[in-house]
């Protein structure tokens, strides 16, 4: 295991000192949203009082000091995912608005007839703005399959990239299986057919090294909540020569060059993309969300959460009864998982008794929940702040409160 002062890491974060019912705040929902250092809540405060003001837009000091700051963020956000250029980081609020840009833009350049390929394992963001754009388009969407343990298959994947496929949209790690697919290897598979690839990362950038350029993805997705930023900004990267062929995702200020009533030019990248008032209290505030993260380093990060992941496996294994789901050799920290005949909703309400956070549900991924045939699973998700005694003690409640419902 890295070495990692986590007792360091958790005073970072004052959230965790919190009580949920007269005890210890033991939060594993961290797919869901992760708490915010102090440095990002510090962030937000000073900016409201110190350089509020409207971007891009104004002559005087605090709007110059906002937009300089702004531009810095984007800069940031770049080099975390390894862009090629500031102006292929589009800010927006989060990746459900990524990939709904993309559809809708997208969807723009194809005709009736054409296919969009996801996979089973996909969160509704990766699912209904396609089926939205393939009602508009008359698109087909085909669905790439997984198999019992939660791997995508890959040649059955392969085998559905046609002539008529337009684009691949696929999640770079299943938020409910945990499964990190080989991203880079089903992107070369797709270009040698001449196949985009968007990818959504919501649930990858906060706990893997992501090179957007090594990969060569098109366009690349993820939420500022879900690595230790605030909620309501996001990120869509998009490779430029695609963003250029793109028409515009919302009309408004910013994103023109010039607007008479009788025809309006665009703005070039990546304000194109950036209609109204940009929101560069989040903007800034990722950023230094992310520079947080690349201080601790995202390599100590992968290892510790593995460490914890395989821990936390380890010990939900010894409970009788207990069934995993989503059991791929090549997780993240995202365990699923059902007990009994007892309902996820029943054991996650009593878990929350004893202070542990969890999620239950079909996790915005119904498709797949159907799929397995499940009414949902219990969730639990770690971050770089949480602990093996955490783990230890969530083993504890969780089996007074199996021991409660069976």
């Amino acid at each position: 295991m890295i070495d990692m002062d986590i007792s360091k890491i958790r005073a970072d974060f004052p959230i965790l000192s919190e009580k949920i019912y007269g005890k210890p705040l033991i939060y594993f929902d961290n797919a869901a949203t992760t708490q915010k250092p102090r440095c990002v809540l510090d962030k937000i405060t000073e900016l409201y009082t110190t350089q509020n003001a409207n971007i891009h837009r104004g002559v005087h000091y605090l709007s110059q000091r906002a937009t300089a700051a702004h531009e810095e963020a984007r800069q940031t956000v770049a080099e975390f995912i390894h862009a090629a250029a500031a102006k292929e980081i589009i800010f927006t609020r989060g990746t459900t608005e990524s990939i709904n840009l993309v559809a809708t833009c997208f969807s723009e350049l194809c005709k009736a007839g054409d296919e969009i390929v996801i996979t089973q394992m996909e969160h509704h963001s990766n699912i209904v703005p396609w089926q939205i754009a393939a009602e508009r388009k008359g698109l087909h969407l085909r669905i790439a399959p997984i198999d019992e343990k939660g791997d995508l298959c890959i040649k059955e994947l392969e085998r559905l990239l046609n002539s008529n496929t337009k684009l691949l949209a696929i999640a770079h790690v299943s938020n409910v299986l945990g499964t990190i697919n080989p991203i880079k290897q089903i992107i070369a598979m797709a270009h040698a057919k001449n196949i985009p690839v968007l990818i959504d990362g919501a649930q990858a950038v906060a706990h893997l090294a992501v090179d957007v350029q090594d990969l060569d993805a098109d366009f690349y997705t993820f939420s500022g909540h879900k690595i230790y930023g605030p909620t309501g900004i996001g990120i869509l990267y998009g490779k430029a020569s695609w963003l250029n062929k793109l028409p515009p995702y919302q009309g408004g200020g910013e994103m023109i060059q010039n607007v008479t009533f009788e025809k309006t030019t665009f703005n070039e990248l990546p304000y194109k993309f950036e209609a109204g008032t940009p929101d560069f209290i989040g903007s800034v505030a990722l950023a230094t969300a992310l520079n947080y993260i690349k201080d601790i380093g995202i390599e100590h990060i992968k290892e510790y959460e593995n460490y914890l992941l395989q821990y936390a496996t380890e010990r939900l294994l010894e409970i009788p009864q207990m069934r995993l789901i989503g059991t791929s050799e090549h997780k993240s920290g995202v365990i699923s998982f059902l007990v009994g005949n007892i309902h996820p909703y029943d054991l996650g309400l009593l878990l929350d008794k004893t202070g542990v956070a969890v999620r239950t549900g079909h996790h915005c991924a119904q498709p797949l929940i159907d799929l397995l045939g499940i009414p949902g699973t219990v969730r639990a998700s770690f971050a770089l702040y949480n602990t093996k005694a955490e783990i230890d003690d969530f083993i504890e409640h969780l089996q007074l409160c199996i021991n409660i419902l069976m």
